[in-house]
Protein backbone atom coordinates (compact mmCIF):
# COMPACT_ATOMS: atom_id res chain seq x y z
CA UNK A 1 0.00 0.00 0.00
CA UNK A 2 2.82 2.55 1.19
CA UNK A 3 4.42 1.48 -2.11
CA UNK A 4 1.42 2.50 -4.39
CA UNK A 5 1.22 5.68 -2.65
CA UNK A 6 4.76 6.70 -3.43
CA UNK A 7 4.41 5.80 -7.08
CA UNK A 8 0.80 7.74 -7.44
CA UNK A 9 2.45 10.69 -5.47
CA UNK A 10 5.33 10.84 -7.77
CA UNK A 11 3.40 10.80 -11.21
CA UNK A 12 1.50 13.76 -9.55
CA UNK A 13 4.40 15.33 -8.99
CA UNK A 14 5.58 15.22 -12.35
CA UNK A 15 2.62 16.61 -13.81
CA UNK A 16 2.58 19.48 -11.56
CA UNK A 17 5.90 19.81 -12.49
CA UNK A 18 5.65 19.97 -16.54
CA UNK A 19 3.93 23.31 -16.59
CA UNK A 20 6.06 24.98 -14.25
CA UNK A 21 9.35 24.00 -16.28
CA UNK A 22 7.66 25.33 -19.76
CA UNK A 23 6.68 28.78 -19.29
CA UNK A 24 9.88 31.27 -20.89
CA UNK A 25 12.35 29.13 -19.88
CA UNK A 26 11.36 26.40 -22.55
CA UNK A 27 14.01 25.51 -24.82
CA UNK A 28 11.69 25.81 -27.97
CA UNK A 29 10.12 28.58 -29.33
CA UNK A 30 6.98 29.64 -28.00
CA UNK A 31 3.56 28.40 -29.84
CA UNK A 32 1.62 31.14 -31.82
CA UNK A 33 -1.87 29.36 -31.69
CA UNK A 34 -3.46 27.16 -29.71
CA UNK A 35 -2.16 23.91 -30.86
CA UNK A 36 -0.53 22.56 -33.95
CA UNK A 37 -0.79 18.90 -34.02
CA UNK A 38 2.05 17.29 -35.94
CA UNK A 39 1.86 16.66 -40.05
CA UNK A 40 4.48 13.72 -39.55
CA UNK A 41 3.95 13.51 -43.42
CA UNK A 42 5.63 16.31 -43.78
CA UNK A 43 8.98 17.91 -43.53
CA UNK A 44 9.92 20.03 -39.74
CA UNK A 45 10.54 23.18 -39.72
CA UNK A 46 12.76 25.71 -37.54
CA UNK A 47 9.70 25.81 -34.67
CA UNK A 48 8.94 21.49 -35.63
CA UNK A 49 6.59 20.36 -37.48
CA UNK A 50 3.94 22.18 -39.91
CA UNK A 51 0.31 21.89 -38.28
CA UNK A 52 -2.56 19.34 -39.04
CA UNK A 53 -5.13 20.67 -40.67
CA UNK A 54 -7.62 21.86 -37.57
CA UNK A 55 -10.54 20.04 -39.70
CA UNK A 56 -8.23 16.87 -39.22
CA UNK A 57 -7.70 17.01 -35.31
CA UNK A 58 -9.56 15.13 -33.08
CA UNK A 59 -9.71 14.55 -29.53
CA UNK A 60 -7.30 10.96 -29.70
CA UNK A 61 -4.72 13.50 -31.06
CA UNK A 62 -4.25 15.39 -27.06
CA UNK A 63 -3.81 12.25 -25.50
CA UNK A 64 -1.27 9.09 -25.52
CA UNK A 65 -0.80 6.01 -23.55
CA UNK A 66 2.71 5.22 -24.54
CA UNK A 67 3.97 5.53 -21.14
CA UNK A 68 1.73 2.97 -19.41
CA UNK A 69 3.62 0.32 -21.35
CA UNK A 70 6.81 -1.35 -19.55
CA UNK A 71 9.94 -1.14 -21.80
CA UNK A 72 11.20 -4.72 -23.00
CA UNK A 73 14.49 -5.16 -20.88
CA UNK A 74 15.06 -8.41 -22.04
CA UNK A 75 16.95 -8.05 -25.56
CA UNK A 76 18.91 -4.94 -24.58
CA UNK A 77 22.74 -5.80 -23.76
CA UNK A 78 22.44 -2.85 -21.07
CA UNK A 79 19.40 -4.31 -19.41
CA UNK A 80 17.35 -0.94 -19.95
CA UNK A 81 14.56 0.42 -22.25
CA UNK A 82 13.69 4.18 -22.82
CA UNK A 83 9.78 4.70 -24.06
CA UNK A 84 9.86 8.14 -26.02
CA UNK A 85 6.95 10.42 -25.40
CA UNK A 86 8.10 13.12 -28.22
CA UNK A 87 6.90 14.77 -30.80
CA UNK A 88 7.38 11.94 -33.50
CA UNK A 89 5.89 9.62 -30.65
CA UNK A 90 2.62 12.39 -29.49
CA UNK A 91 1.99 14.57 -32.74
CA UNK A 92 -0.05 16.85 -30.02
CA UNK A 93 3.02 17.96 -28.57
CA UNK A 94 4.57 20.02 -31.37
CA UNK A 95 5.25 23.61 -30.67
CA UNK A 96 4.30 23.04 -27.01
CA UNK A 97 8.39 22.82 -25.75
CA UNK A 98 7.69 19.70 -23.73
CA UNK A 99 8.22 15.93 -23.62
CA UNK A 100 8.28 12.55 -21.54
CA UNK A 101 9.76 9.68 -21.52
CA UNK A 102 9.10 6.19 -19.70
CA UNK A 103 12.63 4.29 -18.68
CA UNK A 104 12.58 0.84 -17.48
CA UNK A 105 15.83 -0.77 -15.72
CA UNK A 106 16.30 -4.14 -14.89
CA UNK A 107 18.43 -5.51 -12.12
CA UNK A 108 21.96 -4.65 -13.14
CA UNK A 109 21.36 -2.55 -15.92
CA UNK A 110 22.16 0.59 -16.97
CA UNK A 111 21.86 3.54 -19.59
CA UNK A 112 24.68 4.51 -22.47
CA UNK A 113 26.41 7.67 -20.93
CA UNK A 114 24.05 10.27 -22.96
CA UNK A 115 23.24 13.84 -23.18
CA UNK A 116 20.39 15.84 -24.55
CA UNK A 117 21.46 18.60 -26.55
CA UNK A 118 17.93 20.58 -27.12
CA UNK A 119 16.49 20.20 -23.43
CA UNK A 120 16.99 20.10 -19.66
CA UNK A 121 15.77 16.94 -18.09
CA UNK A 122 14.38 16.35 -14.95
CA UNK A 123 12.83 12.91 -13.20
CA UNK A 124 11.22 10.92 -10.72
CA UNK A 125 12.33 7.11 -9.40
CA UNK A 126 8.81 5.52 -9.41
CA UNK A 127 9.91 2.65 -8.78
CA UNK A 128 13.03 0.61 -7.48
CA UNK A 129 16.81 2.22 -6.64
CA UNK A 130 19.02 4.04 -9.05
CA UNK A 131 22.50 5.70 -9.38
CA UNK A 132 22.08 8.50 -11.02
CA UNK A 133 25.26 10.52 -12.68
CA UNK A 134 26.17 13.79 -14.53
CA UNK A 135 29.45 14.56 -15.68
CA UNK A 136 29.98 19.14 -15.88
CA UNK A 137 31.30 20.36 -18.50
CA UNK A 138 34.23 22.33 -16.65
CA UNK A 139 37.05 19.93 -14.96
CA UNK A 140 34.70 16.66 -15.74
CA UNK A 141 33.59 16.90 -12.02
CA UNK A 142 31.30 13.97 -11.19
CA UNK A 143 27.90 14.37 -9.24
CA UNK A 144 25.97 11.14 -8.12
CA UNK A 145 23.72 9.91 -5.77
CA UNK A 146 21.21 6.98 -5.46
CA UNK A 147 17.91 7.35 -5.32
CA UNK A 148 14.80 5.44 -4.53
CA UNK A 149 11.10 6.23 -5.33
CA UNK A 150 9.61 9.30 -4.87
CA UNK A 151 13.04 10.99 -5.33
CA UNK A 152 13.53 13.10 -7.96
CA UNK A 153 16.89 14.26 -9.86
CA UNK A 154 17.47 16.66 -12.83
CA UNK A 155 19.89 17.09 -15.63
CA UNK A 156 20.76 20.35 -16.95
CA UNK A 157 20.77 20.87 -20.57
CA UNK A 158 23.78 19.01 -22.76
CA UNK A 159 25.52 17.53 -19.76
CA UNK A 160 26.39 13.92 -19.98
CA UNK A 161 24.72 11.80 -17.61
CA UNK A 162 23.99 7.79 -16.83
CA UNK A 163 21.68 5.67 -14.58
CA UNK A 164 21.80 2.51 -13.09
CA UNK A 165 19.94 -0.45 -11.11
CA UNK A 166 21.72 -0.72 -7.88
CA UNK A 167 18.49 -2.13 -6.50
CA UNK A 168 17.29 -5.65 -6.20
CA UNK A 169 14.31 -5.39 -8.34
CA UNK A 170 13.66 -3.16 -11.77
CA UNK A 171 13.32 0.30 -11.61
CA UNK A 172 10.97 2.74 -12.96
CA UNK A 173 11.52 6.31 -13.84
CA UNK A 174 9.52 9.31 -15.57
CA UNK A 175 11.23 11.89 -16.71
CA UNK A 176 10.21 15.33 -18.40
CA UNK A 177 11.92 17.34 -20.59
CA UNK A 178 11.56 21.31 -21.91
CA UNK A 179 11.24 20.57 -25.50
CA UNK A 180 8.83 18.55 -28.03
CA UNK A 181 11.81 17.09 -29.24
CA UNK A 182 14.90 16.94 -26.84
CA UNK A 183 17.64 14.71 -28.26
CA UNK A 184 19.77 11.83 -27.62
CA UNK A 185 23.43 11.50 -28.08
CA UNK A 186 24.70 8.35 -27.38
CA UNK A 187 28.46 9.13 -26.59
CA UNK A 188 30.01 5.48 -26.96
CA UNK A 189 27.41 5.05 -30.05
CA UNK A 190 28.07 8.43 -31.60
CA UNK A 191 32.13 7.87 -31.50
CA UNK A 192 32.33 4.11 -32.09
CA UNK A 193 28.83 3.13 -34.37
CA UNK A 194 28.85 6.24 -36.71
CA UNK A 195 27.11 6.36 -40.06
CA UNK A 196 28.67 8.16 -42.95
CA UNK A 197 26.94 10.88 -44.59
CA UNK A 198 28.00 9.48 -48.25
CA UNK A 199 27.45 6.21 -50.19
CA UNK A 200 31.43 5.90 -50.20
CA UNK A 201 32.03 5.13 -46.47
CA UNK A 202 34.73 7.49 -45.43
CA UNK A 203 32.34 10.28 -43.96
CA UNK A 204 33.03 8.57 -40.33
CA UNK A 205 34.82 9.04 -37.34
CA UNK A 206 39.09 8.14 -38.06
CA UNK A 207 40.28 4.69 -36.19
CA UNK A 208 43.31 7.08 -35.67
CA UNK A 209 41.04 9.68 -33.98
CA UNK A 210 39.89 7.27 -31.64
CA UNK A 211 42.95 5.47 -30.76
CA UNK A 212 44.42 8.88 -30.31
CA UNK A 213 41.54 10.11 -28.05
CA UNK A 214 41.25 6.95 -26.09
CA UNK A 215 44.69 5.63 -26.05
CA UNK A 216 44.09 2.57 -27.39
CA UNK A 217 45.10 0.29 -30.35
CA UNK A 218 43.16 -0.35 -33.49
CA UNK A 219 42.22 -3.97 -32.35
CA UNK A 220 40.26 -2.05 -29.16
CA UNK A 221 38.58 0.41 -31.74
CA UNK A 222 37.49 -2.91 -34.11
CA UNK A 223 36.32 -4.62 -30.90
CA UNK A 224 34.31 -2.09 -29.62
CA UNK A 225 32.73 -0.90 -32.72
CA UNK A 226 32.14 -4.80 -33.39
CA UNK A 227 30.08 -4.85 -29.88
CA UNK A 228 28.21 -1.96 -30.90
CA UNK A 229 27.31 -3.31 -34.13
CA UNK A 230 25.40 -6.18 -32.45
Amino acid sequence: MKANNIQIQSIIFLIILLPIIKPSHSSDPDPLQDFCIADLKSPPSINGYPCKPTVNVTSDDFFFDGLSKEGNTTNSPMKSFVTHGHVLAFPGLNTLGMSMNRLDIAVGGVTHPHTHPRATECGVVVKGKMLVGLITSANNVVYSKNLSAGQVFVIPRGLVHFQMNVGRGNVLVFTSFNSHFPGTVQISKSLFASKPSGNNGVNVVPDEVLMKAFQVNKTVVDEIKSNLSK
